[in-house]
């Protein structure tokens, strides 16, 4: 970002939803949309061309869906934030979201000022999901807390113990950053934690993280 403005490319195949969301934000001081698009094809040549601070993007579209396009967005362009904005909100959809690499997760029926907040949040690059979406992401990957952690999940927590942010994280285990903000989430739910110091914290005390 520069000068505090957060640059905005809209991503939905409904152009009366899309023509909504532009309004919305038209008068949000510090936004500009830089450019709108239809498809998910469409908006990787948006963020090629404008090089956008964040992506708001739908979900299921034509060409190229919301999931293909984050993924390609976070690979190809990782300054650029992809933020899902959506009415799907199954467990399947939000996980492949989060997984393909997007910053945060909010349903169309997000007011103008969450939407704004949302938007400033994922260009300062801080995660943003929608209180229901949340619920279902931690539903979902809740476990008993008796539940061992895996040796991925161990090797995650050994390198958060260490230190390391998610990107060094994904160099030193060879994955994708995207995947070790799964890891993490999967953790906090079993170990019933909301920040990384805390999981660290509660797997010494359990037992389930050992340290030298």
């Amino acid at each position: 970002m520069t000068c505090e403005r957060v640059r905005v490319v809209v991503v939905d195949d409904h152009t009366v939803m899309r023509a909504g969301v532009v309004a919305l934000l038209a008068g949000e001081d510090g936004i500009e949309i830089v450019g709108e698009a239809g498809d998910g094809r469409a908006a990787l040549e948006l963020v090629e061309r404008y090089d956008p601070d964040v992506a708001l993007v739908d979900l299921r579209m034509p060409v190229l869906d919301g999931v293909g396009a984050t993924a390609e967005i976070v690979a190809r362009h990782p300054r650029t934030r992809v933020l899902i904005l959506t009415t799907y909100d199954t467990d399947q959809d939000i996980e492949r979201g989060v997984e393909a690499g997007a910053i945060g997760y909010l349903l169309k029926d997000t007011t103008r000022e969450q939407l704004a907040d949302a938007i400033r949040s994922a260009a300062r690059g801080e995660t943003v999901l929608a209180p229901r979406v949340a619920e279902k992401l931690i539903a979902r990957m809740r476990r008993p807390v008796q539940d061992p952690l895996t040796a991925r999940e161990t090797d995650v927590l050994n390198a958060v113990a260490d230190g390391l942010t998610n990107a060094e994280i994904g160099k030193r285990l060879v994955i994708t950053e995207a995947t070790v903000k799964t890891h993490l989430l999967r953790l906090f739910a079993k170990l019933d934690v909301n920040d990384r110091t805390r999981a660290v914290v509660v797997a010494l005390e359990r037992g389930l993280l050992r340290r030298p």
